[in-house]
C-alpha cells in the first residue's frame, strides 16, 4: 500500500513538472534581458509585456502587419517617434523597429503611458490596439467603463479578440511564472 502511494505521488509530481515544461514552451520568456530591463525601468509587469509580445508577433522580431506595425511589439512608426523622444537621438527609421531592444523599449514605454492614463491594464491593452482616441470616445459614450468588466461591449471585433487573447496570455504567464 505504501508503495502505491509513493508511486502515485511520484506520478503527480512528474505530471506537474511536465505540464509546467510544456506550458513554458508555448509561453516563453524570450528577449528576457530587454523585457526585464525595460519593465523595471518603466515599472510594468514583465509578464504583461510577454503576453503582449506573444499576441502581437509570437516573438517574431521580423513581424510586420498589413497596417505597417513592426517587430516584436508591433510598433507603428508614429508611436515610435513619440515614445523614443528623449532616448533616441536620431530619426527612427522602419528598419530600427526590427531591433528587439529598441522595439521592446518603445513598446514598454508606450504601455506605461497607457497605464498612467487609464490606470487599468485592460483599458491600456485595448488602447494599445484600438488607439487612445477610440477608448476615450467609448468611455465618454458609456460603451465601456473604467473597469472593462464586459469585453463584449468593445465595438471593434479585432480589438475585442485582441484584449481577450492578451488577458488569457497574461493569466497563463502568471500561472506559470509567479
Amino acid at each position: 500500500m505504501k508503495k502505491i502511494i509513493v508511486i502515485c505521488i511520484i506520478l503527480v509530481l512528474i505530471i506537474i513538472l511536465l505540464k509546467t515544461t510544456v506550458l513554458e514552451r508555448f509561453y516563453p520568456k524570450k528577449y528576457c534581458e530587454y523585457v526585464e530591463k525595460y519593465s523595471q525601468e518603466y515599472q510594468v509587469d514583465p509578464l504583461l509585456i510577454y503576453s503582449i509580445i506573444k499576441a502581437e508577433s509570437n516573438f517574431n522580431q521580423d513581424a510586420k502587419s498589413s497596417s505597417q506595425a513592426i517587430g516584436l511589439m508591433q510598433i507603428m512608426q508614429k508611436t515610435a517617434e513619440e515614445m523614443a523622444n528623449g532616448f533616441f537621438k536620431e530619426e527612427i527609421k522602419e528598419e530600427d523597429l526590427y531591433n528587439p531592444e529598441l522595439n521592446i523599449r518603445i513598446g514598454v514605454k508606450y504601455i506605461r503611458v497607457l497605464l498612467n492614463k487609464y490606470n487599468n491594464y485592460k483599458l491600456a491593452i485595448i488602447a494599445y490596439n484600438a488607439g487612445m482616441g477610440n477608448v476615450d470616445k467609448w468611455i465618454e459614450e458609456g460603451i465601456i467603463d473604467n473597469q472593462v468588466e464586459n469585453l463584449e461591449n468593445i465595438p471593434f471585433k479585432e480589438t475585442k479578440d485582441y484584449a481577450k487573447r492578451i488577458i488569457q496570455n497574461y493569466r497563463i504567464y502568471q500561472e506559470i511564472y509567479k
